[in-house]
């Protein structure tokens, strides 16, 4: 049995993937922690205590897991690599509050598998699909309180970026939408099993009783956020006159700027999201005529 306080050791990590001749797959993105101070980072930023029910993404061969399950009254880890659940059964085995599911999260009912309770998100997600991910759990409205999640540092800085900044962008508005952000630590690549060629943070979003601003047609609302980042050299007029799947006119699009009080010739990356809700709410009422 591997020790389990020490599957942060990168000597521990080396003999579990040895034992089971396992291989890293590139195609799920596969980069282990070894580093005990960033695993306790998460857990403090996730704010676990032992009331909280955990979905791990992506346990991996159960490090963070270990230490979530010693924090957390119960922790459902779902996993996609059927090659990883023989290694997880071992180094899990002392923990009875852990249930390994091996799924896609992106095809799990998240209802069904929580039990419908309130719960914590944390994971280690693969950066080739981080934002699928987290798009799907805020957009669906799953029931966590929070999402802790360990991504590419310019993944992490877009989704807490302001207007008129460069990392400024649709996904940016998408999670302020749905979430509050709160970047928490930044994670060098010699901290996970292989490196990866990029720099890690650890973000935390907390999710809104309520989206950050309040419209009329949400749908619109981004419609007009992609096409305005799609484009983001020209002004916004004429990014949403030419987007496919609007059809407004120049002279609604700058009509309803103006009522606002915004210049027409603004690019898409100076509006803000209560500027964009009330742009799509102006451009709502044109349709309802």
């Amino acid at each position: 049995m591997i020790d389990k306080k020490k599957l942060s050791d990168p000597k521990e990590t080396i003999a579990i993937i040895q034992k089971y001749d396992f291989t890293f797959r590139k195609n799920f993105g596969q980069n282990f922690l070894i580093d005990e101070h960033v695993i306790n980072k998460i857990i403090e930023a996730a704010d676990i205590g032992e009331d909280d029910l955990v979905l791990e993404i992506g346990p991996g061969i159960g490090t963070l897991t270990q230490y979530l399950a010693e924090a957390a009254g119960e922790v459902i880890a779902v996993e996609i690599d059927k090659k990883l659940i023989p290694i997880l059964d071992e180094t899990l085995a002392d923990y009875d509050n852990v249930t390994v599911v091996n799924q896609d999260i992106l095809k799990c009912d998240i209802e069904e598998l929580t039990g419908g309770r309130s719960f914590k998100i944390v994971a280690n997600l693969p950066y080739y699909i981080t934002t699928p991910i987290i798009m799907e759990l805020l957009e669906n409205r799953v029931n966590a309180e929070s999402i802790t999640v360990m991504i590419q540092k310019e993944v992490a800085d877009r989704m807490q970026a302001a207007p008129g900044t460069k990392d400024y962008g649709a996904l940016s508005l998408a999670v302020q939408y749905y979430a509050d952000p709160y970047l928490a630590a930044n994670v060098p690549p010699n901290c996970f099993m292989p490196r990866p060629n990029v720099g890690s943070a650890v973000i935390r979003l907390t999710r809104r009783e309520t989206p950050a601003v309040d419209v009329k047609d949400e749908k619109l609302m981004f419609q007009l956020i992609r096409a305005a980042f799609n484009q983001r050299r020209k002004t916004l007029v004429n990014a949403v006159k030419n987007y496919e799947g609007l059809s407004y006119t120049r002279e609604d699009i700058e009509g309803a700027l103006e009522s606002l009080g915004i210049n027409p010739l603004i690019r898409g990356e100076a509006l803000d999201l209560e500027e964009f809700a009330k742009l799509a709410d102006e451009l709502s009422d044109i349709n309802s005529k």
